[in-house]
């Protein structure tokens, strides 16, 4: 063939444009396995964070499986539900009305992490947030993001906005009241707040929107008879 020619343009670009797909779809096969590795690792990580525990991501399986007693997912009504709550997409299982809850032995005391689902500033947040056996004192949280501000609305990463949260109530006089996340300085009257990320305002009323919002779905969980 007339290497000058337009049909072997055409005929060396489509069989170079096909090879390099073959090897892109394969190259990601192949990395498909140790992608959800990691995935899932990070977010043993997360869950673990939200009970006070931090380990490397060679660990956090381990860790893990020694400290999470049971994951399971509960409906509206409080009662449990089908499917598997690590497995799950959170995102997906809120809109379907299904949502996580992780039961960790610490200490020889039981707390339950539940799932947090929000939007933030420029993209998705999410978290967990631990409380004590009594369904109402936070034990501990933890929060991510997909694209807050650097030094701004990311910090909602660092145990500097995090570790506030610990011994806060969700419920004032037997009354879901969440916990309010304000500007610093301010306060909010009538229930338990953190102060928010200086400079971080929009970020910081989404987190609190976030916290609001998604741990107002567990209410039915934490106040039902069974665990009285």
């Amino acid at each position: 063939m007339n290497r000058e020619s337009n049909t072997y343009t055409v005929v060396y670009a489509s069989v170079m444009v096909v090879l390099v797909a073959v090897l892109l779809a394969f190259t990601s096969q192949s990395l498909h396995s140790l992608q959800k590795a990691n995935e899932d690792n990070d977010k043993r990580q997360q869950i673990l964070r939200s009970i006070n525990v931090n380990v490397p991501a060679g660990e956090a399986e381990a860790k893990y499986n020694e400290l999470i007693e049971e994951a399971f997912l509960v409906d509206d009504d409080g009662a449990r539900a089908d499917g598997d709550a690590f497995a799950a997409d959170a995102a997906k299982t809120f809109a379907e009305h299904k949502y996580p809850v992780f039961a960790a032995k610490v200490d020889g005391k039981t707390k339950y992490i539940m799932s947090l689902q929000g939007a933030g500033l420029w993209g998705p947040l999410w978290g967990y947030l631990a409380v004590d056996d009594d369904f109402n004192t936070v034990f501990g949280a933890d929060f991510s993001h997909a694209g807050e501000t650097p030094g701004l609305g990311a910090e909602i990463v660092t145990k500097a906005f995090s570790t506030p949260f610990i011994g806060k109530k969700l419920f004032q006089n037997g009354t879901f009241k969440s916990i309010a996340v304000v500007k610093p300085g301010k306060s909010a009257e009538g229930q338990d707040y953190v102060d928010g990320i200086s400079g971080g305002t929009i970020t910081s009323k989404a987190v609190d929107r976030m916290l609001f919002d998604s741990l107002g779905e567990y209410v039915k969980f934490l106040t039902s008879q069974e665990h009285e």
